[in-house]
Formats: structure tokens, sequence, C-alpha cells
């Protein structure tokens, strides 16, 4: 960011840009008001850069996989009463942008804080998105840069099929790719103790086993 300021800084015209800039992220955030006045629970919405992005329903393979890995979610966050697991319509508010991941996780200590008719949460500490071909461009492109510029400390993007799920950790302000998997474990770094066989995600056997694993 600061090579770009850099950059406009040595531009004769900067102090018109500036004004410019303002003038349009002032007209933005009036269309973002209008987006949270507006949206419902009918819809699954994000304002994406100045637009609101409604989006399609998802194939079969896609809810399968996200159910799948929430049942496990769900099941081991419950149990241990770690915080909050939001999924599909839970609206993050970020600096710019707000968006419906597909899976989100707050830790205990932010949790508390929320209100039962709350309707937009702040950065989570956990978020998970399921690729699809009308979202794959923004989940691995613009996405990514705002999750981790906004210093959200795991990532995993899923894709169903593939069946591989690419885990990101933040390191030094920067995700790190801890590697591209489809076989094995993977273990989380944000939800304490949460290890399954990425086989779980994707089959319901194997998932049934865990999750027989996590109740006991």
């Amino acid at each position: 960011m600061q090579t770009l300021i850099d950059k406009i800084m040595r531009m004769p015209e900067a102090r018109s840009i500036s004004k410019k800039l303002v003038k349009a992220l002032d007209k933005e955030e009036q269309k973002r008001l209008k987006f949270y006045n507006e949206i419902t629970e009918q819809h699954k919405a994000e304002f994406i850069n100045g637009e609101i992005v409604i989006h399609s329903p998802v194939m079969k393979r896609h809810s399968d996989t996200s159910t799948l890995l929430v049942k496990l979610l769900a099941t081991y966050v419950d149990k241990y009463e770690l915080g909050f697991l939001g999924v599909e319509k839970i609206l993050i508010q970020l600096t710019r942008n707000d968006y419906e991941p597909d899976i989100c996780f707050f830790k205990k200590e932010k949790a508390q804080k929320f209100k039962n008719d709350q309707v937009i949460f702040p950065a989570p500490d956990w978020v998970v998105e399921v690729l699809s071909k009308s979202t794959a461009k923004n989940d691995k492109g613009l996405k990514f840069k705002d999750y981790q510029s906004h210093q959200i400390e795991e990532y995993w993007i899923i894709a169903p099929k593939r069946q591989r799920v690419m885990q990101y950790h933040l390191e030094n302000g920067k995700y790190e790719l801890v590697a591209p998997k489809e076989n094995g474990n993977i273990k989380s770094f944000v939800i304490t103790n949460f290890e399954i066989p990425i086989k779980a995600i994707f089959d319901k056997n194997i998932n049934l086993n865990v999750l027989k694993e996590i109740l006991n």
C-alpha cells in the first residue's frame, strides 16, 4: 500500500486524486448503509468494493461438504464451549467490505459480547470458504487479501470437486500455506485441539465415525 501512496504523491494531481477518492468512498459508504437496511434473511448477500453481490444457489456437493464439516465443528465447539460457530448467513463487517463466509468461528472472548438479535459481526478468528464456480475468484483473491489484512488467524479454502483443503495460517501478518491437503489429518490453529481426517469433510461414513469419537 505504501508503494501506491508513494506513487500518487509523486503525481502533480495528487491532491485532486485524493479529493475524488474521498468523494467516491463517501458515496460508497452511503450505498453500504442502504445495503444494511435492505438485506434480508432470504438471500445470501455481500457488499464488495461498493457493489451488492447476491449469490446463486450452490451445487449439492458444495452443500454436502459444508454440512459434513459443520456437523463436526458444531459438536466439538459446543462440547468444549470454545466460542461461536457461524454458518452460511453470518454477515461479517470488515473495513470496507461485508462478507457472509460459508463457515466462521469466533473465540469465546469475542463471542461472549454477542447479542441474540445481532446481525452484523466483527472479523472472526477463523474462516472457511467452500469453492464454487461463481465464488472461486473472490475466495482465492479479494477475500484472501481482505481476511489477511484484517488478521483473521486461519483460513481454509475447500475445493469439494477435488476433495482438497488449502489451509492458511497467519505468520508475521501474512497467510502461509500449511499444506494443500487431500489425505491425512488437518488440525486447526484456532480451534483448540480440533483435528480431523481430511476425508471426514467429504465422506459421510468417515464423518459419522469421527462424530462418534467427538461425542465420546
